[in-house]
């Protein structure tokens, strides 16, 4: 037996010379798999300044440095990478999408909680996105809230002043205007949390809306969060 058997570490062997070299390795391997972060799941061009100890999960088509390494964790080590194969179970941070993830055997499933044998599960998951108010009373977002989800509630920060002849806004979605919020405040930091007594299905991509009372919206930013639950199919 050369490596352990659920991280992939280099054992040191019996009158081995240079047994730092195989400590040393083993080490950078456990730097970056315990508290597994992953950097992405989805870039498939390694970086070109590799950072020791930076983790990233190899996508199907790599290139480079990351060739021929699909689905394995690319540990960045002395200048160049160190690969380790994950197996069901592994649980990781996947930065640039801002969500944990399991791996089911072959891949990484963004945002999942429960996984089954057959890899039917509940996912939670966040759509955020930064909104430019446009002028007039009401101000809709591009579609947010992913198909076939039910949504548990949302957030919202004001992130530039809003102005125009408005007292407050309130935020909802198309047909339910205020369902995240009313009376909310216009100067940058100003927040909403809304949090739906029953949460809510939406089977189509829906916009969020906001909508001004007392007067007109002019100029702002908001920066809103839909926080939602998403269940998977199982395997055939």
């Amino acid at each position: 037996m050369t490596d352990t058997t659920r991280l992939g570490l280099p054992l040191v062997q019996a009158a081995q010379a240079q047994k730092h070299v195989t400590v040393n390795a083993a080490l950078v391997r456990l730097d970056g798999l315990v508290q597994l972060t992953l950097q992405s799941k989805s870039l498939t061009l390694p970086p070109a300044a590799v950072v020791d100890g930076i983790a990233y999960a190899v996508p199907a088509g790599a290139v480079n440095g990351w060739g021929g390494q699909d689905g394995k964790v690319a540990i960045g080590a002395n200048g160049g990478w160190e690969f380790v194969q994950p197996t069901r179970g592994w649980r990781a941070m996947v930065l640039d999408e801002g969500a944990s993830a399991i791996h089911d055997g072959s891949g990484w499933r963004i945002g999942m909680a429960t996984l089954s044998p057959f890899n039917a599960g509940m996912s939670l998951g966040v759509a955020e996105i930064d909104h430019a108010v446009t002028a007039g009373p009401v101000s809709v977002t591009a579609a947010l809230i992913p198909a076939n989800v039910v949504v548990i509630g949302a957030t919202a920060r004001v992130t530039q002043a809003i102005t125009g002849t408005l007292a407050s806004w309130s935020l909802g979605n198309p047909g339910a205007s205020g369902r995240y919020g009313t009376g909310l405040g216009l100067g940058q930091g100003s927040w909403a949390r809304g949090l739906l007594s029953q949460p809510t299905a939406f089977y189509a991509p829906e916009p969020m809306q906001l909508d001004a009372v007392g007067g007109d919206f002019a100029t702002g930013s908001v920066r809103i969060a839909v926080h939602y639950i998403e269940i998977a199919l199982p395997d055939l």
